[in-house]
């Protein structure tokens, strides 16, 4: 029986080489871990937070239920196994066994699994705060991790790499600028997850809520602030100022940080349609200081 690949998964590989070669290994990995870890392996997962990683319930031969995740190569998941590794469960899922070569891990099941996008926005910001909060610590040295300055120097080659499609050049280069000024490194830097938002959040036994995929790199937690605020478009273009302010101090960071990564982010950060995504307009609405 051929190997299901969800639709976003392949979408996404098939948009570079290394993908592509990736995808072709994955039917002959997946079989190699089967094996070693004993797994009985289920349909894998299908959604809209599928898209870099084949993800698949599974169950070892002493009964346990676990989760199998082999991660497509992307530089922002890079250090996942590393972050998890760290985090040890708290508040994150834990690693059962994993392959750093193959970027593969097994990792214990939530139950009942439903993720945070099941409650309104207000009480998802209730919750991704103090998951936020707990995450946010200072990994000793020698640790593997990059700092965010990596991420941002990434997404600006690939935005520039798109110059022809910009819609307002002013308002991008602006956003480039800040994007690399926010990013140097500060005292107050901590472990970032840099992609938590609800459906990264899934309800578990043995917490209320656990993080999942998490792209750690070292650097301004104010940014951390940033992914689950562009999840609530609709509070952000009816109330951008009250929304921002609300979520900052749930998480006890600067307002005026969270407004302008907010604004880079909007203005500069790399996407696959610069026309239509929206993103321009919240940019302008963020451009100047509240007063």
């Amino acid at each position: 029986m051929a190997l299901r690949i969800p639709s976003r998964l392949a979408a996404n590989c098939r948009k570079t080489s290394e993908g592509a070669a990736w995808l072709n290994r994955l039917p002959e990995v997946l079989h190699c871990l089967t094996r070693r870890w004993s797994l009985t392996i289920g349909e894998p997962f299908e959604g809209e937070d599928v898209s870099c990683a084949w993800v698949a319930r599974a169950v070892r031969d002493d009964g346990t239920s676990a989760v199998l995740k082999i991660g497509m190569p992307h530089m922002e998941g890079e250090h996942e196994i590393d972050g998890l590794r760290f985090w040890n469960g708290d508040p994150t899922v834990r690693i059962l066994d994993c392959d750093d070569d193959l970027g593969a891990m097994l990792i214990e099941q939530c139950v009942p699994g439903l993720t945070l996008r099941t409650l309104p926005e207000p009480e998802q910001d209730l919750v991704i705060a103090p998951l936020l909060r707990r995450l946010w610590r200072i990994p000793p040295e020698p640790h593997p991790f990059r700092r965010l300055s990596a991420l941002v120097r990434h997404w600006g080659e690939e935005t520039l790499a798109d110059i022809e499609q910009w819609p307002d050049q002013e308002l991008v280069r602006e956003g480039l600028c800040l994007l690399e000024e926010l990013s140097r490194s500060s005292p107050f830097d901590k472990l970032l997850a840099t992609d938590l938002h609800a459906g990264n959040v899934l309800q578990a036994e043995r917490e209320p809520w656990l993080v999942i995929d998490p792209k750690p790199f070292v650097g301004d937690p104010a940014f951390d602030a940033t992914q689950h605020l562009f999840n609530c478009r609709g509070r952000l273009q009816s109330d951008p100022r009250g929304t921002i302010t609300r979520f900052a101090d749930l998480v006890n960071v600067s307002v005026e940080r969270v407004r302008l990564w907010m604004f880079a982010r909007a203005a500069a950060e790399p996407r696959e349609d610069w026309a239509d995504d929206g993103s321009m307009a919240l940019a302008r609405s963020l451009a100047s200081r509240w007063v």
